[in-house]
């Protein structure tokens, strides 16, 4: 690939006392206070709002409506990889940009950003709409749970243009030097949630596509907030009528470091498929109450794995600045500190299901058989999850520096190429519980993966200035 020169006739001198040069200069610590916090808090008020929304449907509408939520799984990741695509790539290279003190580039990133997600928005969610019954069904719906799932889809796709673009301008803000706007816009939408939720599902009697329309509604307020940041030019980066709007060489680096993000929730996607299958078959009689026994399990891991990743949002445009600026000893110090907080995430969320199954159960319905196949799934799902938080910050990692191909291999091990052998073996032997157990394997034997690639890594490739390798 060709590079970017600092001295560019292209860059611009970044030296405005808001600027994000300070990531070059500060204290990682510090750094990560500033970045990562916002980002934690707005992904536990998404996380909460995600238990919340669960706690209205399951004793608003029922525990078919808790497995129906369940079945759309795996289209949510869908839908939310074809999201990251754009996100994930632009916020990366927008802060390597900046480190390469070239900001009329990062500008055409946010350009590009905005047209990229209107177009993924609108092929995914029209395509997915005309064939979501046959997608449901395929997914595990049974009769049973297919209005419930229907009812809640097709709502979340109309807005998919509304949310793509929040989500899309708000990681790019994150990495433009706004953390603390971007955790605003996460909140505003969250509280919006929170408010018409209830309303919605109980008072209008809409049921689960109550919950839905709160979504979006919430979306739509803070997509409101994050556009008219980049609308205005007091902005650090907005948009500039200007610049490039669908440049190839950046629509192309945005696809390649946002494919690592995009794989993930496509394998997530896969996988889903393959655990509510197992459930279906071992769990017999009880099937469906098994499927939505993995809906609690995965709400309550993903509360504790999103304030992970609201550790890697914050670690992202620390670690493409400096990357980008050849500061290497400065990448390995946030990559460290970010193992040990990550560590602890994770531990904590081992502690709290292990100790307390029923009790975290209970908050999501009030039905005693439900309840009963949670706690055994707690019980052996999150044995090894103190090593989860480690092995997404390494995953991460790799994709905040532009090493889309090490953190797509990452994203595979944990959820496609140790799971899918465990789910074929275990569950005929085990039953339900083998299920967990497939689950609860393939985090350790991809977190052991994550940490010997890192350090074959580090040792070839990390003892050098790296190449500026952006376009």
């Amino acid at each position: 690939m060709s590079t970017v020169s600092k001295n560019s006739s292209q860059s611009k001198p970044i030296s405005r006392a808001d600027s994000p040069t300070s990531l070059g200069e500060q204290p990682i610590g510090r750094l990560l206070v500033k970045y990562s916090v916002p980002a934690i808090i707005a992904s536990v008020a998404t996380s909460l709002y995600n238990i919340i929304d669960s706690i209205f449907i399951g004793r608003g509408v029922g525990a078919m409506a808790i497995a129906g939520l369940a079945i759309t799984f795996p289209l949510m990741n869908l839908v939310a990889a074809f999201c990251m695509l754009i996100a994930v790539g632009g916020a990366t290279i927008s802060s390597i940009f900046l480190g390469q003190n070239n900001l009329k580039r990062a500008t055409d990133v946010a350009n590009n950003v905005l047209i990229l997600c209107l177009i993924n928005a609108l092929i995914f969610g029209g395509l997915t709409l005309i064939f979501l019954d046959p997608i449901l069904y395929f997914f595990g719906a049974t009769d049973e749970t297919i209005p419930y799932a229907r009812e809640f889809m097709k709502i979340i796709l109309y807005g998919t243009p509304v949310s793509y673009v929040f989500i899309g301008l708000n990681y790019l803000m994150r990495a433009t030097g706004y953390p603390k706007k971007a955790m605003i816009s996460a909140l505003i939408s969250v509280v919006v949630n929170i408010i018409f939720a209830p309303l919605f599902i109980f008072q209008f009697g809409w049921g689960i596509k109550g919950a839905a329309a709160a979504t979006v509604c919430g979306q739509s307020v803070a997509f409101i907030w994050v556009l008219l940041h980049f609308l205005d030019k007091k902005s650090f980066v907005h948009f500039v009528r200007g610049n490039a709007w669908l440049k190839g060489q950046i629509v192309k680096r945005i696809y390649a470091i946002g494919m690592s993000p995009f794989l993930m929730n496509v394998c997530a996607c896969v996988v889903v498929i393959f655990i509510n299958k197992a459930l279906l078959d071992s769990g017999g009689d009880n099937g469906n109450l098994a499927v939505g026994a993995y809906g609690i399990l995965n709400r309550t891991s993903m509360f504790f794995v999103m304030i992970v990743f609201g550790v890697t949002q914050g670690m992202q445009p620390i670690l493409g600045y400096n990357y980008g600026a050849g500061n290497i000893e400065r990448v390995k110090r946030t990559l460290y500190k970010g193992l040990v907080i990550g560590g602890c995430i994770t531990s904590l969320g081992c502690l709290v299901t292990e100790l307390f199954p029923n009790q975290v159960a209970g908050l999501f319905t009030i039905d005693e058989g439900l309840i009963e196949m949670a706690h055994k799934g707690f019980r052996i799902f999150f044995l090894a999850f103190p090593v989860v938080g480690c092995q997404i910050i390494i995953q991460n990692f790799f994709q905040s520096i532009g090493k889309p191909k090490v953190s797509i291999f990452l994203s595979l091990t944990r959820q496609l190429i140790f799971l899918l052998p465990f789910l074929w073996i275990l569950p005929p032997m085990m039953g339900v519980d083998g299920v967990w157990a497939s689950m609860c394997s393939s985090d350790f034997l991809a977190f052991i993966v994550a940490v010997i690639t890192a350090i074959i890594i580090f040792k070839r490739s990390f003892n050098k200035k790296p190449k500026d390798n952006v376009n």
